[in-house]
């Protein structure tokens, strides 16, 4: 055990007593569930199935839905499985609620403190945990670790900022990073800083790029249709404060709808009052003089790509977000459109440049343009459509190769009786 890992502990175990208070203020707040407090103290809000169980977390929205697919290829290849999938925000927990399949439990992932992370671990007895991108949490790995259970982190990402605060701390970077029986990391330069913080790294892996096509209503699309009444429509998606009034800009007298995707739905009151738009989460639709629609509730992204004639994801204009992973529209065939911030998917979105499924503009100005020019042109849509398509299906090899990299660190079949 290094310094700053027994010194971490023992804070963690004095501040212990105090996490209920805390959690209750921030209940308060809305920023936990008021009504599960206990599991983010390590007390089980569900039983423990028989048999062997998996746990898989993913901290918040992205890293959560990234796991998804690997949730599905592993109850495919063991139906003997328990799944128990962890996540720590509430947007987080209310989207997994809509997109877990039936019989994988969903829990909120306990405090990093000593007596929580040893309830966790006593009530569910992980064979396998598995960590998506970069949720390093000491109390949790370690105590998982002394008690036996397999440990995977996968499409492992960390910055260059992260990496730096970390080689402060060497020995405690190598030992937590040592505990893990397999590190894939997403990228390269992420496969780079962690194998020089100690990590064993396997090839790269991005889960972010696997899934199936997001679900939808198909009556509820064809309602949404008619109400367009013939206009193109323009979905901006997952946008950020300051990022709404400039996508209005751009759209202004083109003749398409613009329907609003906030990544943050509680922000649709602002928008709407910013916009003078009608607001679905309030049942309201767009009339035929709305040249806006904001779409402010969750779990309804497969609608709204399915929806659009073109998509321009957000987070990507000025603000420092680094933008949104571009393959949940790309496997629905909707051409896209970022701005110029995309640091989060660099990778993804040069490869979709080069495979002309995506394309880049620099200001709202250069936006503007594109949008303008892919609305007047459905054959340029198309290509764009069937590109994308077809880069989506490629991209359905990383989940094999995950189940692959996972099968020999999973628990034993038990034996019939």
């Amino acid at each position: 055990m290094t310094l700053p890992l027994a010194l971490y502990g023992l804070a963690t175990r004095l501040a212990e007593p105090f996490a209920a208070g805390v959690l209750r203020r921030r209940a308060a707040a809305g920023r936990e569930d008021p009504t599960r407090i206990g599991e983010r103290l390590g007390r089980a809000g569900q039983p423990r199935p028989e048999g062997p169980l998996v746990w898989l977390h993913g901290v918040s929205v992205g890293e959560s839905v990234s796991l998804l697919a690997l949730v599905e290829g592993l109850r495919a290849r063991r139906p003997d499985l328990a799944l128990l999938v962890t996540s720590g925000t509430r947007t987080s927990a209310d989207l997994l609620a809509r997109r877990l399949p039936a019989g994988v439990i969903h829990q909120y992932v306990p405090v990093d403190a000593p007596r929580a992370a040893a309830r966790f671990l006593d009530h569910w007895r992980p064979g396998l945990a598995v960590f998506a991108e970069s949720e390093l949490w000491p109390n949790l790995i370690l105590e998982a670790r002394r008690r036996g259970t397999r440990l995977a982190l996968v499409s492992a990402r960390i910055t260059e900022g992260t990496a730096g605060a970390w080689r402060r701390a060497p020995s405690t970077a190598r030992r937590l990073l040592s505990a893990f029986d397999l590190v894939l990391p997403q990228d390269r330069a992420s496969a780079g800083r962690l194998t020089a913080l100690g990590a064993a790294c396997g090839r790269e892996l991005n889960l972010k790029r696997a899934g199936a096509p997001l679900p939808f209503d198909p009556a509820e699309l064809a309602r949404l249709q008619g109400l367009a009444k013939g206009r193109p429509v323009v979905l901006a998606a997952s946008t950020h404060p300051g990022e709404e009034t400039l996508l209005a800009g751009a759209a202004e007298g083109l003749g398409a709808l613009l329907v609003i995707a906030p990544r943050h739905p509680d922000r649709g009151p602002e928008i709407a009052a910013a916009l003078g738009a009608p607001r679905r989460a309030l049942g309201q639709d767009p009339g035929p003089g709305d040249p806006a629609w904001i779409a402010d509730t969750l779990g309804e992204m497969g609608l709204l790509f399915r929806l659009a004639d073109v998509v321009v994801m957000g987070g990507s204009f000025p603000g420092g977000i680094g933008g949104h992973n571009p393959l949940e529209p790309a496997r629905l065939g909707a051409p896209v459109i970022t701005g110029p911030d995309i640091a989060n998917a660099a990778d993804v979105y040069d490869e979709m440049f080069d495979e002309a499924c995506a394309i880049p503009a620099r200001d709202a100005a250069d936006l503007r343009r594109k949008l303008a020019g892919l609305l007047a042109d459905p054959v340029l849509r198309r290509r764009m459509r069937e590109a994308a398509l077809a880069y989506a299906a490629r991209q359905e090899q990383t989940l094999a190769d995950a189940l692959e990299d996972l099968a020999p660190l999973l628990p034993a079949r038990e034996a019939s009786k």
